[in-house]
Formats: C-alpha cells, structure tokens, sequence
C-alpha cells in the first residue's frame, strides 16, 4: 500500500473508532460538563488526556510510514510495526484510548467515565487477545512471537526493547514483510480441495 493511501486510510479509521471510543461516547456521557473536582486532580487529567491523544497520533504515524498499512482489519500494513513506541507496548493505541478516557473523567470530574474506560479497555483487551493476536502470528509467524515475548501488550517497559541482529527486524526485509496472499480461490478453499 503507498503512503498517501495508508494515510488516509488511518485518518479515516482514527478518526470514526477512537475517535468515537474516546470522544464521541464521553461527550455522549456528560456532555462535556465538568463537575466540582479539586483542580489539581483535573489538572491531571488535561495532562493524561493530552498525553493519551499524542501517544494515539504517533502510534497511527507508525502504522503509514513503518507498516505501510492501517489499524484497520480490511487494510491491515504490509509489515509488523515495532518501532517508535511500539518497542515499550505491544497496544499502544489501546494504552492512549484508555488514558484519553480516564483523562477526560479526571479532568471533568465525572466518575462514571472511569466505569466506561474500565469496561472499554476489557472490550479492547479481548479485541487483542482473541483477533489481532491470532491474526499476527499467522500473518508474521515467528517474528511476531519474538516481538510477543520481548515487549508487554499493556504495561509499557521503561527501556525501548533492541532487536538484535538475529531477530530480522529491519523494516522492508522479507522477514518483516508480510507473505503474499494465495490466489482467492486458495483462500476460499478447504483443506481437501487444495491437496487436488
């Protein structure tokens, strides 16, 4: 995929599922309407909230110009993204949406905005687990793996994690790209139609 089409592509998905994810359904919520809170904990959450939404554009920054593709399932990057913030958590994207969130119920002082990012953080976190994880191993295979045990999916590691020459994590080698799709008719087929 080219870069201008990546880019597009992940504007247009951050914009409609963490952009409704962390702004449509708080706004929905509250109104935007700030409680009483004591101002330095709302201070905190304009800081979280900011540090949430710089953390969100650079992980969409890496999936154009480091994976050549999107976030989006249907235009998936061409290579396994593991630079930049990616090389402390295997989630960032997810890790920002839920700091957005929680820095927007500090910052207005609207508790029941911790219950949503809470439970769209479990959604998220079975998103990962059960779709994005098996989908990564089989598209990057060992690769992946690799990268799976070396940097948490959630926690971020203080120190960025080093490939080492023997794991081929050079962005554009064969290894980090993905394999070529057979032809649809092999996609659609079953087991004992591609052993004919």
């Amino acid at each position: 995929m080219r870069r201008s089409r990546a880019a597009v592509g992940s504007s247009v998905f951050m914009a409609l599922v963490p952009g409704t994810v962390a702004g449509v359904v708080p706004w929905w919520v509250t109104g935007w309407q700030a409680g009483d809170w004591w101002l330095p904990v709302r201070l905190l959450g304009g800081v979280v909230l900011l540090a949430g939404a710089a953390v969100l554009v650079h992980a969409f920054t890496r999936f154009v110009v480091e994976g050549l593709g999107t976030p989006a399932p249907i235009a998936p990057t061409e290579h396994l993204v593991v630079g930049g913030l990616y090389r402390h958590v295997r989630n960032p994207m997810y890790v920002a949406v839920t700091a957005a969130t929680v820095g927007q119920a500090l910052l207005l002082g609207r508790p029941i905005l911790l219950a949503y990012g809470l439970l769209a953080a479990m959604v998220m976190w079975a998103f990962a687990r059960w779709h994005e994880e098996p989908r990564l191993r089989r598209t990057f295979g060992a690769e992946y793996e690799t990268y799976r045990r070396a940097v948490p999916g959630w926690w971020p590691r203080l120190r960025p994690w080093q490939a080492r020459p023997t794991d081929h994590r050079h962005v554009g080698t064969a290894s980090t790209t993905r394999p070529a799709r057979p032809p649809r008719e092999q996609q659609d087929a079953g087991p004992d139609e591609l052993m004919k």
